[in-house]
């Protein structure tokens, strides 16, 4: 008998373990799978969300580096432009100085023009006048003011 109780246990445990296999396949296996399978398909998720990154990382750089060279030839262009404004409001400026100076000097030069006929013109009268008066006194005697007049001409239009 005792080797028929042992294939009895046996059999039972048999059962039992197979009970258990039963079970543990319908109710534990299942879920298990399923978070093996959700935790390998987020994490194959995050893998190409890293990928997708470095990509997306990596255009960037190249788009940064476009913009700051664009920006940067942009930039050398802009200080060319104000570089040749500047230099063409210099010329300008300066011939624009060039040309006031040349009007200043041209109206200063009739200036003096004028002031030297109207100094020639006071000095003759005065010369003329003391011409006169020398002539009186010499002569001893008064010129009238019609002769005077007269012989003022004669010397101004003669000096």
């Amino acid at each position: 008998m005792g080797a028929l109780a042992i294939n009895a246990t046996l059999i039972g445990e048999v059962i039992a373990f197979a009970i258990l296999i039963a079970l543990t396949l319908k109710f534990v296996w299942p879920p298990l799978m399923n978070a093996i399978e959700e935790r390998q398909r987020k994490i194959a998720e995050g893998l190409e969300a890293a990928d997708r990154a470095h990509r997306e990382l990596a255009e960037a750089d190249t788009r940064a580096a476009d913009e700051v060279r664009k920006a940067r030839a942009e930039a050398a262009s802009i200080i060319e432009r104000a570089n040749q404004q500047a230099a063409q409001i210099v010329d300008k400026a300066r011939i624009d100085a060039l040309a006031v100076a040349a009007r200043e000097k041209a109206t200063a030069q009739a200036d003096i023009e004028n002031m030297a006929h109207r100094a020639r013109a006071e000095l003759r009268a005065q010369v003329a006048s003391l011409a006169v008066e020398g002539a009186s006194k010499i002569l001893g005697r008064e010129i009238d003011a019609g002769t005077h007049k007269a012989l003022l001409d004669d010397l101004v239009a003669g000096i």
